[in-house]
């Protein structure tokens, strides 16, 4: 079945031309593409492979090395003089539970030490190479293999270092990742170095959405009559990019346009030399598909427009994306000073201090207005903080992170598996241990080892994994000061943006009045649970048996829904339970539900008379009684020993 054609999606400029600029220039480094489920993000990357131009090929190279120019240090080399043949550009798909060694190759370990060959096997990144790679859910994949695929699109070569053998092939491939915001986002650091984003959202508009129904359904009664209509629109923009990609290499970059470059990266206070470096990659390739030599004014606009918006968040839980008038402000603060016959001032200037509306400087910034009806209101965060490091105890196997111990495929081998296992890294000296003393046995009396697949030995590794945090928070009246329940907020935002870094998954139960809530369902995105937070009304009794109880509910559902992850609960309360007939003792019963679960208590009591409630609840939950003004001060005591380089 033919693909769907690319001319055919409807709507999504930003996205067609982000995948059009990195299959003429591969060094952009790739495309993230952020967008809800649905959204034709897959189905654009698929049909993209369909209108790069054919590759040359060396014949019988499991590299994919160009003929005219093949690797020197290609494995399957030397190939002075060989001939090739032509073939399409693949599309190679990496699955998301997809093992280091499928990524980057391995040595086929049993004819190493059957043969005394050294057999090295190519992994996703050599089938890629002068292709297309796609990970769709990009987010959901582990940390160090979007680092390793990162740092091979970055540096157009993969190297494998392991097990004795030592292995480098090009691996030159446009990245191309998509993703659903939703289910959780990829840290800052990997967010980088993605040379490009694009945030895709469905269309509003019913005419837009009648004709994208109308086209899907045409394709899926015939697909190959659907593809010949769109195959001459087709095949006009491969042409396109095949022409843009012989002119890319005459595109000259001005100085002029370098400085526009500098300055609107500089406006937007990005980090690091990549921004501008993406930035001008793109201009470059922007030129070329508009046929220019010469990159210009609007080549920089597109660029960093694509470039960008990703790369000027300051925190986690920031919305992605770029103020226009700001680069716009920052492209004509780039151009040359016309001289003294320029506009006098006020010309397209922005707004003055004193033109902004009156009022809006008195409004604290992420703190909505009370709202009327009694005793519930919202209060906002206060700044977060560095927040202390809780972990699971016990020894886990879930999904990989940053908290708990747990046995995973990568970190410090404590052990050994047997053959029937099969998983994780084959343990080279366990191995030759293991198949050593049946030599005589199966008739090995000289030099040499005889292995057979019964013999292999596969390591045993310790690291760390991502935990549930499910967040139990007492919204009630006892805790409803203002500047109380601020700080309350602060602290399990700071737990919050630790739960990203660590790559945790996140619920939130709140109590307050008569009844608990789920306010969040777990999920990977933390910034949703920021936001539940934000706007978190309070006010009323403390249902604090209800809380428990609602958590313990919360916490046998995941159990089915998610077995390997283990539950981290944490209780933000002073402790006063009020609402309902013995309060206290329900309260202490619930509490015996949530047994064998590690439990963190953050006692929010404050005053000169203290009653000492959240440590009494705390014993009844076998949990760490962590009073909140003690965080504050070890988060105070940590920065004061930052700044001064005395160790902790």
């Amino acid at each position: 079945m033919k693909p769907y054609p690319f001319t055919a999606v409807v709507g999504l400029p930003d996205l067609r031309l982000a995948l059009v600029l990195s299959s003429i220039s591969p060094a952009v480094g790739g495309v993230l593409v952020r967008g809800e489920k649905g959204t034709a993000k897959s189905t654009m990357v698929r049909a993209l492979a369909g209108l790069l131009p054919g590759v040359d090929v060396v014949g019988g190279c499991r590299f994919s090395c160009d003929p005219a120019a093949p690797d020197p240090l290609c494995p399957d080399g030397p190939h002075d003089g060989a001939t090739g043949h032509r073939r399409p550009a693949k599309l190679v798909e990496l699955p998301v539970g997809a093992a280091e060694d499928r990524v980057i190759g391995s040595l086929h370990l049993e004819r190493a030490l059957a043969e005394g060959v050294t057999d090295f096997q190519p992994g996703l990144l050599a089938a890629a190479h002068r292709g297309l790679l796609y990970v769709d859910e990009v987010n959901l994949l582990h940390d160090h293999l979007v680092d390793t695929l990162l740092d091979a699109a970055a540096m157009g070569r993969a190297t494998v270092e392991r097990e004795g053998v030592s292995v480098s092939h090009a691996a030159r491939f446009v990245l191309i990742g998509t993703m659903n915001p939703e289910e959780g986002e990829l840290r800052p650091q990997l967010l980088d170095r993605f040379g490009l984003t694009v945030e895709v959202a469905s269309s509003r508009d019913p005419e837009q959405r009648v004709e994208v129904v109308r086209r899907r359904l045409a394709y899926e009664a015939d697909p190959d009559a659907f593809a010949a209509q769109y195959a001459g629109e087709d095949a006009q923009l491969a042409a396109d990019i095949e022409a843009a990609q012989r002119l890319l290499p005459a595109v000259k970059l001005p100085d002029d346009a370098l400085r526009r470059i500098a300055e609107v990266c500089a406006s937007f206070e990005v980090d690091g030399m990549r921004a501008d470096i993406v930035t001008a990659r793109t201009a470059v390739a922007h030129a070329a598909w508009a046929g220019r030599d010469e990159v210009t004014t609007e080549d920089v606009r597109v660029a960093a427009r694509l470039a960008l918006p990703h790369r000027r968040r300051r925190n986690p839980f920031d919305a992605p994306g770029i103020s226009e008038e700001q680069l716009e402000q920052a492209l004509q603060d780039a151009e040359p000073d016309p001289g003294p016959e320029d506009d006098g001032p006020g010309s397209g200037s922005a707004p003055s201090q004193d033109e902004v509306p009156q009022g809006s400087e008195n409004a604290p910034q992420g703190e909505p207005k009370p709202q009327s009806g009694g005793q519930q209101k919202t209060v906002g965060a206060g700044e977060t903080f560095k927040a202390r490091v809780f972990r699971v105890k016990g020894m886990g196997e879930g999904e990989r992170g940053r908290r708990s111990r747990a046995i995973t495929d990568s970190g410090r081998t404590i052990g050994v598996q047997p053959a029937s296992v099969r998983e994780g890294r084959p343990h080279l000296v366990a191995t030759v241990k293991a198949a050593a003393p049946h030599q005589k046995a199966r008739g090995r009396t000289g030099a040499g080892l005889e292995l057979r697949p019964e013999d292999l030995r596969f390591a045993l590794r310790e690291g760390r994994e991502g935990n549930l945090v499910l967040f139990c928070v007492d919204a009630s009246g006892s805790m409803g000061a203002k500047a109380r329940m601020r700080e309350v907020k602060s602290a399990v935002l700071s737990l919050l943006l630790d739960a990203y870094q660590r790559r945790d998954k996140v619920g939130l139960v709140t109590f307050r009045g008569d009844a608990a809530e789920l306010a969040l369902p777990p999920t990977i995105s933390v910034d949703a649970a920021a936001s539940r937070l934000e706007g978190l009304p309070t006010g009323g009794r403390t249902p604090l048996a209800e809380g428990l109880l609602e958590a313990a509910r919360v916490l046998r559902v995941e159990e089915i829904r998610d077995p390997r992850r283990r539950p981290l609960l944490v209780v933000v309360t002073d402790g006063r339970a009020t609402s309902g007939p013995d309060a206290v003792a329900r309260a202490q019963a619930a509490a015996g539900l949530l047994a064998g679960v590690t439990t963190v208590v953050m006692d929010c009591e404050s005053g000169k008379m203290r009653l000492g409630l959240a440590a009494d609840l705390a014993a009844h939950l076998g949990a760490e009684h962590v009073p909140l003004a003690d965080v504050a001060a070890e988060s105070l005591a940590d920065a004061v020993r930052a700044r001064t380089g005395r160790a902790a």
